[in-house]
């Protein structure tokens, strides 16, 4: 691959992850236990840090689903949100989701987004995004999450954007936990803390 040239991959399981789950998932609980199950198994089968997301249509059908493979691909722009989001765009054809807002999709994601993320989702058409963890459930495990507006659902919800927190919370939360038991490693840019 050339220096000039970007590519990302998905580890091999999440296609046979995605070949067992249902294909449309209508109620909220259910689109975000898909991801919670996601970063489960990116933990558990060390591909990644302890995040996932997935960007559904209005009717539930899964368009992309997203994991964070910031470690295992060497780039620190790889976080759940934007593999999910960079997935749907490639999927759908188009850099803005909503096509010129004719159709409306939402990202389902285990943590509120970090301030890169927050970033994006403006940008790329989404109309709502569902929180499990809290902000500071991510940085009570060390992990940094950027500087980002005080009030940023606010923000994003002046912009036409729906913003739902706190969706199957504790269970997100018992991720991280179980990430940190199985000694999953905090990585942030220029500071690197190890838990084993």
């Amino acid at each position: 691959m050339s220096e000039l040239e970007l590519r990302f991959a998905l580890p091999d399981w999440v296609e046979e992850f995605l070949a067992q789950a249902p294909k449309v998932l209508p109620a909220a609980n259910d689109r975000m236990r898909f991801v919670i199950d996601l970063a489960r198994q990116n933990i558990r089968r060390k591909t990644g840090g302890p995040f996932a997301a997935a960007i559904f249509d209005e009717t539930g059908h899964l368009i992309a689903p997203g994991i964070n493979i910031v470690e295992s691909s060497n780039c620190s722009i790889l976080h759940a949100e934007m593999v999910a989001i960079a997935l749907a765009q490639k999927r759908l054809r188009r850099y803005d989701i909503s096509d010129g807002g004719k159709s409306r999709h939402e990202l389902v994601t285990a943590a509120e987004p970090c301030a890169m993320c927050f970033g994006a989702i403006p940008w790329s058409g989404l109309s709502r995004v569902v929180c499990g963890a809290r902000e500071e459930d991510v940085r009570g495990i060390g992990f940094d999450e950027g500087p980002k507006l005080p009030d940023w659902a606010a923000a994003l919800e002046s912009r036409g954007i729906q913003v739902v927190r706190d969706i199957l919370r504790q269970e997100n939360v018992s991720v991280l936990e179980e990430y940190l038991r199985l000694g999953g490693r905090i990585y942030n840019g220029g500071s690197h803390r190890d838990n084993t």
